[in-house]
């Protein structure tokens, strides 16, 4: 793979991240003012809407910090990449199964909305980041 080719696809995967985060943090912060402008004490929604904002804003500021880390890549840099991008597929599954954990354990145990809405919005996360990892390790892999 040519380094040029591969500094495109680590740039389109920052801008794809850069958009969820994006979203995420919209979305979060549409549905709180929602709540409080109502009024409404929804601890699903509530929860559900923290975690959105929350890991939106970390990931811009993953986004923003790999974006001045762009560069043309050797072939050193090109493994490691690929193999942080494996350690974070590992992160991504164990977002996912944190946030079930989150939501079973809470509704089971006390039929917790807020619980249950904040493990659905790990989950949300973990897979959408799951597939954008996902996506990235795909193409680089099938380049070389």
């Amino acid at each position: 793979m040519w380094s040029d080719s591969l500094l495109a696809f680590e740039r389109g995967h920052l801008i794809r991240l850069g958009i969820w985060a994006g979203l995420s943090v919209m979305i979060g912060a549409a549905l709180w003012l929602f709540l409080s402008a109502r009024r409404v004490n929804a601890p699903f929604i509530r929860n559900f809407a923290i975690q959105m904002f929350a890991w939106g804003c970390i990931d811009l500021a993953i986004t923003t910090w790999g974006w001045q880390g762009l560069a043309l890549r050797d072939y050193t840099s090109a493994m490691n990449m690929q193999h942080f991008l494996w350690l974070n597929l590992g992160l991504d599954v164990g977002y996912v199964m944190v946030g079930a954990t989150l939501a079973a354990t809470g509704w089971i145990i006390g039929k917790r909305l807020g619980a249950l809405g904040a493990g659905i919005g790990v989950i949300v996360q973990g897979l959408v980041l799951f597939v954008l990892d996902l996506r990235l390790l795909t193409i680089i892999g099938s380049s070389q």
